[in-house]
């Protein structure tokens, strides 16, 4: 097989001292990201999503084959079609098939089976990850790559200043239907975006230190 062509590649370098305060000033910036639960239901500029979801189609994938598919639901009935599945599952999961040591894991958090940031936030963002199907090659890393796209979408619509949350209802199945995405393609979250409802609060967290979680070898 051919090797692919390749081109030039030219990295825009700055000077020691910008380059520190550049890298300051976006961990920052997302040290101030929090996942949000309560959605105002005010339109968002889609330019703004779909350049979002743009920036996150850039992110390396397995062999260059692009793994993902981002499904934006603007539609206020399949977005609430999307949460009437999304809760049924979830009513299911929280009452029969958690473990009762996930549920004290999450207990303080207060989250429960009432997800209804799904009808109001105006923007709902389904990802799937594209496995080999009739007009789709058998993909590489799947899960490793749509990873690394979602954390850039979520850092493109936090610094466009959009809040999100990502959701996992257990089992999706219901999304292919609800998307209209054929059977290759296999969600793996929900992401709400919008504006944070008004007088919105979040849980008091505290992140681990810079310490804790880098080995300098």
């Amino acid at each position: 097989m051919d090797q692919i062509a390749t081109v030039p590649f030219h990295l825009h370098r700055l000077e020691p001292t910008l380059m520190n305060r550049t890298a300051r000033a976006f961990a920052d910036r997302m040290a101030a990201r929090r996942s949000v639960r309560h959605f105002s239901d005010e339109p968002v500029p889609l330019e703004v999503v779909e350049e979002a979801v743009r920036a996150a189609a850039t992110a390396p994938s397995g062999a260059n084959l692009q793994p993902w598919r981002f499904v934006v639901v603007t539609d206020a009935d399949r977005r609430r079609r999307l949460r009437e599945a999304a809760e049924a599952e979830e009513i299911e999961f929280y009452t029969r098939r958690a473990s009762q040591e996930w549920l004290d894991a999450v207990a303080p958090m207060g989250t429960d089976w009432q997800k209804p940031f799904l009808e109001t936030a105006p923007v709902v963002i389904v990802v799937f990850e594209v496995h080999q199907g009739p007009q789709t090659p058998k993909p590489y890393y799947v899960k490793e790559s749509v990873g690394i796209a979602v954390g850039v979408l979520i850092t493109a619509l936090h610094l466009s200043g959009l809040a999100t949350l990502t959701h996992t209802p257990s089992p999706m199945r219901f999304l292919n239907e609800i998307c209209d995405r054929p059977a290759e393609e296999r969600a793996c979250l929900v992401m709400p975006v919008g504006y944070p409802a008004e007088g919105v609060t979040v849980p008091e967290l505290t992140r681990k230190s810079l310490s804790e979680v880098m080995v300098l070898r």
